[in-house]
């Protein structure tokens, strides 16, 4: 869109509060990648569509800059104009338009980082792993500090929860074009010719195109092997070089020059975890076969990983035996390595004379295609057979005075090699625990066991299979969602007898309990003591120095009790969980179930993690990664190093006595704030949701019933037929639908009322300043309403014919937003953020152009007769605005 850019509703924003502009880079970027759609608009064959664009975005613009109802009545009356056909090819460029805003948001952020990371500061922030080691050695001393940089671990568990809305060909061409946009970039800093401007002129045109034209909604869902392959794109593309990259960095700021030539400080400090393929709650599709072909992938795309690294690390080690001779250690290696592949061995020492080191590797090379290609003669039963070969080449690399090809290249593949193993991600299997209660009642009868027992008895025996093949870090966790008692936990083993049969050795498992709901969370500690004295448990526990994890759900507690109420239950949950391990000697990790949203506990994880109670971290932090969260973090591969640094930073400093003392004191000093925001939240959430047919009113006044048409993912988006109450609906689409009516209430609601509850707004403002569990959650609620809109929200909350519960939305989003602005400062919402302020005002109106089109739609589908066929027109319309909004607010489920 020429002029279908920022640039006049930047003249709308201007400055902001700190007098800060748009970036100019950035704003010649989104001027010239609009130009761009602009013109394919103009060459689509469809005539006027750009002039049609033109007036609803000058029209939504407008009803923002003035705020009147005569402006807004305007807008609504063009959106309405169009015929269906036109207003999908509308909803199609504001659609792509986010896309190309979104690109060009990232790559200033990437921009920045390469900035930031450029210059040289005397001190490095606590937002970053050197910084906080910094802090922590202030605090405790260099040795302690160490021993703690040393044990930390960040463990992100990839799922494959619904919730990435863009099309994967979408994805792919927002790719290409990035790497055009950063070739324009080079060419323009570098006076590049203007041939070459041309050529990327020309290529960013034709990539444009292809965006507009490539369908934005899947034809039909994605299969549980689908979703693992799409993840696969991000460990490929990012993770398998940021990880040892990130490593390095660390290791840089804390060794200065002798890094590279020293042994490291830091040790590998990230695991990765995945659900994707592995979990079955609520999702029939995936099955124990699903499961083990999930694992057989992620080894496949690790193996070729290690295998190229090895072989590119291997040629570099062109170091003669003269300068860099090889130990007897080495020379022992290579002649094993000979004897067992003799030509191979034969053909790489004729490329390689006197090159020993050079030669080893690239032996070891092989093996890891063996392993991949399973040959019993060559593979490697484990990565620790890899490491211990990698370690016998680094030693004598150090012994022959090698040691910057000891620890540089050679180092970085055996930190891969720690990381990632030959699995890549650990395959994590959940269950609910009710599936387990009905199969043990099934298999303790007698009989056949039924296709459903078997089932579950055969993801037992896969988990088995995957250990034998890549080692017992590849499989084992065993997620019981729903836990509600210790039998819920012991039966996992049960189980596995009866997987295994008489005499049979039954796979490793740590069993984890999910605590999911309010009354579950307040049970925790209590289930913990009981299950902790079953044999089988108890075993495990002594076999890993007693480590256990527990693993917190904040979307089910959330919608079971409101945001307020279940962060505050949250807060206590831990709190009681960790008092209880430190008092029983167990090495306590809390799994942290959140959402991408802030309605399912979503938010900056690394504000999150520094807001914990004392010791619930200890220097280890486990979460799910879940949706377009993953690809936001780990698309791209500066993004990806920053967020590891930033989360790893605040890991390491959430154990700081200073850190640890002052949640401790803010907890307790406001505890009698919490107990009434506790109160006042959960009774207006209820006032809510527990109103006589809520739910049905619910899917009334959003997209609720269309979003299960979205071919998002392969779980189902509800676990019945129809929504007759809130326990029929899964969390995302909760989440999902309320974003879509740009209410965003799961985020904020009951919030008012509990702040107003308390009253004394100079209490609460100490509160804000000092207590960073209620400063973070009005910060995200800040946020979160800042997304939203009441002129939106209104029309949304119209459809349903019920004032009372549309007040009551209402009623409550106005008290929460004066209250969120008393506390935060300025004016508006985001004050205390301005860029953030900047960022979503700059999207809004083209945002709110998306969602009348969608209301549009949705009106006229509620409005249809009784009993009527659905329009697939006004569906299709639908579900491409949803796509569009969901890009906008860059916000699913």
């Amino acid at each position: 869109m020429r002029d279908a850019t920022p640039a006049d509703s930047l003249d709308v924003v201007g400055r902001d509060e700190a007098g800060q502009e748009i970036p100019a880079r950035m704003r010649a970027q989104v001027r010239l990648l609009g130009a761009l759609l602009g013109d394919v608009l103009r060459e689509s064959g469809s005539p006027g569509l750009f002039d049609d664009v033109e007036r609803l975005r000058t029209a939504t613009i407008q009803a923002h800059t003035d705020e009147s109802p005569e402006a807004f009545a305007r807008a609504e009356e063009i959106a309405g104009s169009f015929t269906v056909e036109r207003a999908e090819e509308v909803a199609r460029a504001f659609t792509s338009y986010f896309h190309l805003v979104n690109l060009v948001e990232e790559h200033q952020r990437v921009r920045v980082l390469r900035e930031r990371s450029a210059d040289p500061v005397e001190q490095a922030p606590t937002d970053t792993v050197p910084g906080a080691f910094a802090r922590l050695s202030e605090e405790l001393g260099a040795e302690t500090a160490t021993r703690r940089l040393e044990a930390m671990r960040f463990h992100p568990v990839f799922t494959a929860h619904p919730t990435e809305a863009r099309r994967r060909a979408v994805s792919d061409a927002i790719r290409r074009l990035a790497g055009l946009l950063d070739e324009y970039d080079a060419a323009g800093a570098t006076e590049g010719t203007s041939g070459e401007a041309e050529r990327l002129h020309r290529e960013m045109l034709q990539e444009v195109d292809t965006l507009w034209r490539t369908a934005p909604l899947r034809a039909e869902k994605p299969t549980p092997v689908d979703e693992v392959r799409s993840v696969m794109a991000v460990f490929d593309e990012t993770l398998y070089t940021a990880v040892p990259e990130v490593y390095r960095r660390v290791d840089d700021a804390l060794q200065g020059a002798a890094s590279g030539a020293a042994e490291p400080i830091v040790r590998p400090f990230l695991r990765l975890g995945t659900w994707v393929g592995g979990d079955r709650d609520g999702n029939p599709f995936v099955t124990a076969e699903v499961t083990r072909s999930a694992a057989a992938i992620a080894s496949d795309h690790v193996l070729r990983g290690l295998e190229r690294t090895a072989a590119r690390v291997g040629r570099s080690l062109t170091l003669d035996g003269l300068t860099t001779p090889a130990s007897e250690e080495l020379s022992a290696l290579w002649q094993r390595l000979r004897s067992a592949d003799q030509e191979a061995a034969a053909d790489i020492a004729k490329r390689s004379p006197g090159e020993h080191h050079r030669r080893v590797v690239l032996m070891l090379a092989r093996r890891i295609a063996a392993t991949r290609m399973r040959d019993a003669d060559l593979a490697y039963a484990d990565p620790e057979e890899l490491l211990a070969d990698l370690a016998v080449v680094q030693r004598s690399l150090v012994a022959a005075g090698a040691l910057r090809q000891a620890y540089g290249g050679v180092q970085e593949l055996i930190w891969q090699v720690q990381t990632f193993g030959f699995h890549l991600a650990e395959l994590e299997v959940r269950q609910h625990s009710a599936v387990h209660a009905k199969v043990l009642a099934e298999l303790e009868a007698g009989g056949e066991p039924g296709e459903q027992a078997e089932e579950v008895l055969e993801v037992i025996r896969v988990i088995g299979h995957i250990q034998q093949r890549f080692g017992p870090r590849a499989a084992g966790r065993y997620i019981v969602s729903f836990t509600q008692s210790a039998e819920d936990l012991a039966n996992v083993h049960r189980l596995a007898r009866h997987a295994v049969g008489p005499g049979g050795t039954p796979p490793v498992l740590d069993v984890i309990p999910l605590f999911e709901t309010f009354a579950d969370l307040q049970a925790a500690p209590g289930i913990l003591a009981e299950i902790v004295e079953h044999p089988e448990f108890a075993a495990r526990l002594e076999q890993t120095g007693r480590r256990m994890e527990v693993m917190l759900g904040y979307s089910d507690s959330s919608k079971d009790v409101g945001p307020v109420a279940a962060t505050l239950a949250l807060y206590t949950a831990q709190e009681r969980i960790s008092e209880w391990a430190r008092e029983n000697g167990i090495e306590l990790t809390l799994f942290h179930g959140r959402g991408g949203a802030l309605g399912r506990g979503g938010g900056p994880a690394n504000s999150a993690i520094l807001a914990q109670p004392p010791h619930s971290v200890d220097g280890r932090f486990k979460l799910t990664e879940q949706g377009e969260v993953i690809f936001a973090r780990y698309g791209d591969p500066e993004i990806a190093r920053r967020h590891i640094d930033q989360v790893a930073a605040a890991i390491l400093l959430a154990s700081a006595p200073s850190i640890e003392q002052r949640n401790d004191e803010a907890a307790r000093r406001f505890a009698d704030l919490a107990a009434t925001m506790d109160r006042a939240s959960r009774d207006r959430f209820f006032e809510l949701v527990k109103a006589p047919g809520f739910a049905p009113w619910f899917a009334t006044v959003t997209p609720m019933e269309e979003l299960g048409l979205l071919a998002l993912g392969s779980r189902p988006a509800r676990r019945g037929l129809s929504v007759e109450s809130l326990e029929d609906l899964r969390a995302i689409p909760w989440v999902f639908s309320w974003t879509q009516a740009r209410i965003n209430l799961t985020g904020w609601f009951g919030l008012g009322s509990a702040l107003e509850a308390v009253g004394d707004a100079d209490r609460l403002a100490a509160a804000y300043a000092e207590w960073p569990l209620l400063r973070t959650m009005i910060d995200n609620v800040g946020m979160s309403l800042a997304k939203a809109d009441t002129r939106i929200a209104r029309r949304y909350l119209a459809l349903g014919d019920r004032d009372e519960l549309a007040a009551l939305v209402l009623d409550e989003m106005a008290l929460t937003r004066d209250w969120v602005v008393r506390l935060t400062g300025g004016e508006q919402l985001l004050g205390n953020k301005p860029v953030l302020q900047r960022a979503v005002k700059m999207r809004s109106p083209y945002v709110d152009a998306l969602s009348l089109l969608q209301l549009r739609a949705l009106r006229a589908l509620r409005d249809a007769p009784e009993g009527a066929e659905p329009d697939p027109e006004l569906q299709r319309l639908l579900l491409l605005s949803v796509s569009g909004v969901a890009a906008g607010l860059q916000n699913t489920g």
